[in-house]
C-alpha cells in the first residue's frame, strides 16, 4: 500500500567523519557517544561538515477506546484539554521547544469532542474520533490506520518543507501507554508483563487492570491474526495500536524521505517507530532516541532498535519533550565535528 523512498545513508562521509573526528584536538573518542552522533549526522547529509538548523515536533492527539477499562490515572477528556493547551502555548513542549529552537505543530488525528478553533500550528486530519476499546474490539480498520499513518506523513513533510532541519514527533492521548503496550508487545513477541508501566501514574490495582487490558488485547488480535510478531505490521497497528502512534510513525518515515535527522521520543512515540522500521527498515539510520523513559517497555523499544538515549532525565510526560530536549545536543555533535580544527589545522602537537 504504502511506498517510501528513503535514500540509504552516505557511508563514504560516515567514515571521513569518523577519521576526522579521531584527528580533531581532542584525546581519540573522548567526546564519548557525541562523536557517534556527529557520524550519523554526518551520514545523513552526506558530508563530514554537517550543520543543524531549526527543528520542528510534530504532536499527535487521539483518543483511546481503552480508558474504559479504567487503565488511565487522568479522565479521557483531558486529550482535548490538552490539546487546546499546546495550541495556547501553555505546555512544557512549547516551553521546551521555544528553547531548543523549535516549532510546534498540534496533528488531530483523532480527538474526540468538537473541532478545534483554527491556530498556529493546527495540523486537521481526524480520521476518527478515538480508537475502538482494544481490550474488546480492534482499535481501528487497517484503511483508518493508513489513513492515519499517512496523515503524519503529510504532516512530518510540512514541517520539513517550512525549514525543519531536525524532525521529532510528540503524542497525547490519554491511555495511550496502553496501546503501546500492546503494540510494542506484538511486535516484539514479548509478555505484557515485560512492557506494561504505570503511565500517567496508576495506582497499583489500575496497573492491574491496565497489565490485564493489554494481555486480553493481544490475546484478541491473535486469534484474528495468528502469531503477531510475524503477522502484517500495519494490521497489527490497527488492532491494537493508536491513531496518534500511527501518526508518528508517519512524521518519522517523512523526516527520513526528505533526508533529516528524527528524533523519537517516549514510549508512545517509540512504538510508532517501531512499526516505522518494520515497515520501511532504511528508516533505523535516520533514527535517533532523545531520551530513555521511566516506562520499563521503553529501554526494549531502545534495545530492539539498537538506539542509546541522548538524555536519561527520568522523564514521563511525552509531547515531543525528551526528544525537543535533545536538539541541542545533536547541533553541538554536528558543530564539533564541523567546526573544531584537526592538530595539523591547529598546530597542536599531539601526544
Amino acid at each position: 500500500m504504502f511506498k517510501f523512498s528513503i535514500r540509504p545513508v552516505d557511508e563514504a562521509s560516515y567514515a571521513r567523519a569518523w577519521a576526522r573526528l579521531d584527528r580533531l584536538t581532542k584525546p581519540p573518542r573522548s567526546l564519548g557517544r557525541l562523536e557517534a552522533l556527529a557520524a550519523q549526522i554526518a551520514a545523513i547529509q552526506g558530508t563530514d561538515r554537517p550543520a543543524l538548523g531549526p527543528g520542528a515536533v510534530v504532536v499527535a492527539a487521539a483518543d483511546h477506546g481503552v480508558t474504559a477499562e479504567g487503565v488511565s490515572a487522568y479522565p479521557a477528556e483531558v486529550t482535548h484539554q490538552m490539546v487546546q493547551n499546546f495550541l495556547a502555548g501553555g505546555a512544557a513542549i512549547n516551553q521546551i521547544a521555544a528553547a531548543a529552537n523549535a516549532r510546534v505543530y498540534v496533528l488531530d488525528v483523532g480527538v474526540r469532542g468538537p473541532e478545534f478553533p483554527e491556530a498556529a500550528g493546527l495540523i486537521r486530519a481526524r480520521v476518527r474520533p478515538g480508537t475502538g476499546n482494544i481490550a474488546r474490539e480492534p482499535a481501528m480498520t487497517r484503511d483508518q490506520a493508513a489513513a492515519a499513518l499517512e496523515a503524519g506523513r503529510a504532516a512530518g513533510r510540512r514541517a520539513v518543507e517550512a525549514g525543519a532541519t531536525l524532525l521529532a514527533a510528540g503524542d497525547m492521548g490519554i491511555g495511550n501507554t496502553t496501546a503501546a503496550a500492546a503494540l510494542t508487545a506484538a511486535l516484539l513477541g514479548l509478555p505484557p508483563e515485560a512492557v506494561t508501566g504505570r503511565g500517567t501514574g496508576v495506582d497499583e490495582a489500575g496497573y492491574r487492570r491496565k497489565l490485564a487490558a493489554v494481555g486480553r488485547a493481544l490475546r484478541r488480535a491473535e486469534n484474528r491474526l495468528g502469531r503477531l510478531v510475524e503477522a502484517d505490521p500495519l494490521a497489527v497497528a490497527a488492532e491494537l495500536g493508536g491513531l496518534e502512534l500511527l501518526a508518528a510513525a508517519g512524521v518519522l518515515l517523512a523526516g527520513a524521505e526528505a533526508g533529516v535527522p528524527v528524533v523519537t521520543d517516549g514510549f508512545p512515540v517509540t512504538a510508532g517507530a517501531l512499526l516505522a522500521v518494520r515497515l520501511a527498515p532504511e528508516l533505523r539510520d535516520y533514527l535517533f532516541a532523545g531520551h530513555r523513559s521511566v516506562e520499563p517497555g521503553h529501554a526494549r523499544q531502545l534495545e530492539a532498535l539498537d538506539l542509546f538515549p541522548v538524555l536519561d532525565l527520568g522523564l514521563r510526560l511525552g509531547e515531543g519533550t525528551g526528544a525537543v530536549l535533545a536538539f541541542p545536543v545533536l547541533r553541538a555533535a554536528a558543530a564539533v565535528l564541523a567546526g573544531m580544527a584537526t592538530f595539523d589545522e591547529a598546530g597542536v602537537s599531539e601526544g
